[in-house]
């Protein structure tokens, strides 16, 4: 198999409303102000990112909406592809809830960076635990697909933490540990070797 490139990005900043509570797998949109003053951002991934490339994004708007943006900032048009494998991470039951409201509800104490531990599940929701395992898997399918190709995915943090880990082949809770910022890029290369991590969380410049 030849190698095959992916390059990472999370989805840009969503609305200030949407931040006061745990959204999960909701489709709420992006913060129109910050995609207004973060134009430098988005001028940089333009530039940053490899020319061909095969463009994934997720369902959920916000990912398609950064996407676009990166677009409008100089990066040549390109067809979308959707892969729902690498969603955000479902709190199913708890989604909507405000932050304030989550802690009662825990089954064991939250992890140091995330409301939830690694292998916490919600009622009707997944735990972090089976999001690697799931874009693991989806990772692993689209090395093939889209082999010797550079792939340009927008997705989420836990979605993105999950590829990292799968890579590194690390726990839930220590994936935790990884900081993945909006606007961000985290490289993963998958070789005949094996997987190989390239960076993460590499913010653009202005």
């Amino acid at each position: 198999m030849m190698e095959t490139s992916f390059w990472l990005i999370r989805h840009a900043l969503v609305e200030e409303n949407a931040r006061a509570f745990l959204y999960g797998v909701m489709d709420v949109p992006l913060c129109e102000s910050t995609l207004l003053e973060q134009a430098p951002m988005y001028r940089s991934l333009a530039t940053r990112l490899p020319r061909p490339a095969d463009w994934l994004v997720t369902p959920l708007s916000r990912t398609r909406r950064t996407a676009e943006t990166i677009f409008a900032h100089g990066y040549p048009r390109t067809e979308l592809g959707v892969e729902p494998g690498l969603t955000e991470q479902s709190l199913g039951e708890w989604q909507g809830l405000p932050h304030a409201e989550l802690p009662p509800k825990l089954l064991r104490p939250a992890h140091a960076f995330w409301p939830l531990a690694g292998h916490e599940k919600p009622p009707g929701g997944e735990s972090m635990s089976e999001v690697i395992t799931r874009v693991g898997a989806a990772m692993e399918r689209l090395a093939e697909t889209h082999a010797g190709r550079n792939v340009v995915i927008v997705s989420h943090g836990g979605a993105i933490r999950g590829a990292i880990a799968h890579a590194l082949r690390i726990g839930p809770d220590n994936a935790l540990h990884m900081s993945i910022q909006n606007l961000s890029l985290s490289r993963l290369q998958k070789s005949p070797d094996g997987w190989r991590v390239q960076c993460v969380n590499e913010v653009p410049g202005y």
